[in-house]
């Protein structure tokens, strides 16, 4: 299936939908803390978007055949779950660490994709150097987008820079192209080698959203058919934006006010901090 080209309406429309899930995740935040549940995030994320964004919450009952229809408005991963955690009943207590990943549908039918990270209390420095190194990963594979790049320069980049920190890259999941329809064309692999794959061309958009295991990269499926952890019970780590080929490079589309800022590894090198 062809790849495609967004028109500069379909841009319009995806730039504010892509703001919109950014600021789900501003809105969560606060409410991430200890003795919270799953659950609980959800019904508040859910109720945000419908009664004050008016959006719809792209997971509830999305059925990808050979899948139930998932239950809830996110996903909630938590510590060794990889992706698609169903939110429920689980308590969020010190030390944890939760991804949880948003999609809106705006009312005029496009999707806002992003998710990020976040530690319940104090993490430990396991934890938190996972986070920071797939927070590196996922930008590092941003930076690589431009019209004649290709898709395997991004996983490339992705994947060098997990190993190099001794984490692994988990493969059966990846990134996609993504408009009115939630998943399309194409598939965004988080490894991969540089100059193959589809060729980059503006007007595409894509989610980059690498999953990092801090041990192997061989995953479990959990009863519920959504669930994905870690075989080795090891603690896993996303994060995801979405980004716009433009005709020089790239534009993030899943930004908000409480966007966390480009890490410095991917930073002009002229420019210290102050």
């Amino acid at each position: 299936m062809a790849i495609s080209i967004k028109t500069p309406e379909d841009i319009e429309g995806m730039r504010i939908a892509g703001r919109l899930g950014a600021e789900v995740l501003d809105y969560i935040t606060p409410f991430v803390k200890p003795g919270v549940t799953t659950g609980e995030l959800d019904r508040l994320c859910h109720e945000y978007m419908v009664n004050v964004q008016g959006t719809v919450p792209a997971p509830l009952n999305y059925a990808p055949p050979g899948y139930p229809p998932f239950p809830k408005a996110v996903c909630t991963s938590v510590n060794d779950v990889i992706c698609h955690g169903i939110p429920g009943d689980k308590v969020l207590k010190n030390g944890d660490v939760v991804n949880i990943d948003v999609t809106v549908i705006t009312k005029d039918g496009y999707h806002g994709d992003n998710s990020r990270m976040f530690f319940i209390g104090e993490p430990s420095k396991l934890a938190r150097r996972l986070t920071d190194i797939t927070y590196e990963c996922m930008w590092l594979g941003i930076s690589k987008v431009k019209p004649g790049a290709h898709l395997g320069d991004i996983g490339h980049v992705i994947q060098q820079h997990a190993e190099n920190a001794g984490y692994s890259v988990v493969r059966e999941f990846c990134g996609h192209g993504i408009g009115k329809v939630f998943h399309e064309e194409p598939q965004v692999l988080h490894y991969g080698r540089p100059g193959t794959g589809e060729e980059l061309k503006a007007g595409m958009i894509f989610t980059i959203e690498p999953m990092i295991n801090a041990g192997r990269r061989e995953i479990r499926e959990m009863p519920d058919g959504w669930t994905i952890k870690t075989k080795d019970r090891s603690l896993s780590a996303q994060w995801e934006h979405m980004i716009l080929v433009t005709e020089t490079g790239y534009e993030v589309l899943t930004t908000s006010a409480g966007t966390p800022p480009p890490p410095a590894i991917v930073q002009p090198k002229d420019t210290v901090a102050a």
